[in-house]
């Protein structure tokens, strides 16, 4: 049985989720140019978020927060890329999706797969080093990918909703 600690979100989480929990918060925080990361269960539900109470009036001066401020909304777009990708994928006999990128003139938008079928998102400013996002991306996706168990990703998933 996993250790459980006390979290911001009134409930205790077991070492892998707080790990998960760290490699996210680290991911943003050495990055630059990250405005919010979103990690999607294979069915689009929101497990991580790097913000999961910021909204738009929250953003540091300057900078605007994630799509509409919402990382349910990252979340969703993420979701919905995937899956639009995949089927292109599965159309065009290419094979599965491992990476996907939006260059936007206000923005990017990383989505890369995690071996479960989770997703990995990530919005970031429009002069970030594409690069350097799609290498710590794949680091992440390294460490986290073996870990996301099925219990772990519902235990990822009730601590989201309790922070809605």
């Amino acid at each position: 049985m996993n250790a459980q600690a006390p979290t911001a979100y009134g409930q205790g989480l077991s070492s892998q989720a707080r790990n998960l929990h760290w490699l996210l918060t680290n991911l943003v925080e050495e990055v630059p140019g990250i405005r919010s990361v979103a990690v999607v269960s294979s069915d689009g539900l929101l497990l991580l978020s790097s913000d999961p109470d910021r909204s738009q009036d929250d953003a540091r001066p300057g900078e605007r927060a994630g799509p509409r401020g919402s990382s349910a909304d990252l979340a969703t777009i993420v979701s919905g890329l995937g899956s639009l990708t995949n089927g292109a994928a599965k159309l065009m006999d290419g094979g599965a999706v491992k990476q996907t990128m939006i260059t936007m003139d206000e923005g990017s938008l990383f989505v890369m797969s995690i071996s479960d079928g989770s997703l990995l998102g990530v919005h970031a400013t429009p002069d970030c080093d594409m690069n350097v996002i799609a290498y710590h991306m794949a680091l992440f996706v390294g460490r986290a990918g073996h870990v996301l168990t099925p219990e772990l990703r519902s235990e990822l998933r009730k601590s989201m909703e309790s922070t809605q």
